[in-house]
């Protein structure tokens, strides 16, 4: 069975950091693209960061260059989020998804990606 799940999300101050994880089962993580997405309450979902299945590529949401940053560790068939100096509008759920499709690019449309976690929600507040 086909399962993506985040953790690693929580309430933390603006300023600080969290590490997102996405854990992936009876998926071929090797040969696939991963993209990180978020939802804030009453927003449209958006694209935060995806990589490619080599890691050659990585593409980021504008709003979070220089503070997020992707990762994956094929072996141990997860992806991960790293935040830094986080601010009060990251506040969203956010979700790992991922797709076969094998191209050499990332994309961060929702619709690229056939295969989504549940979520897990980051709250930055003071």
């Amino acid at each position: 069975q086909l399962q993506f799940v985040e953790s690693g999300g929580g309430l933390v101050h603006p300023g600080g950091s969290l590490r997102l994880s996405c854990a992936t089962s009876g998926f071929t993580l090797n040969n696939s693209t991963i993209a990180w997405f978020r939802q804030a309450p009453g927003k449209e979902r958006e694209g935060v960061s995806c990589i490619t299945r080599t890691g050659n590529v990585i593409t980021y949401l504008g709003s979070v260059k220089d503070r997020f940053t992707i990762s994956r560790d094929n072996a141990k068939n997860t992806v991960y989020l790293q935040m830094i100096s986080l601010k009060p509008e990251d506040t969203a759920v956010y979700y790992c998804a991922g797709n076969t499709r094998g191209k050499v690019t990332c994309s961060l449309q929702d619709y690229e990606y056939p295969y989504w976690g549940q979520g897990t929600q980051v709250t930055v507040s003071s």
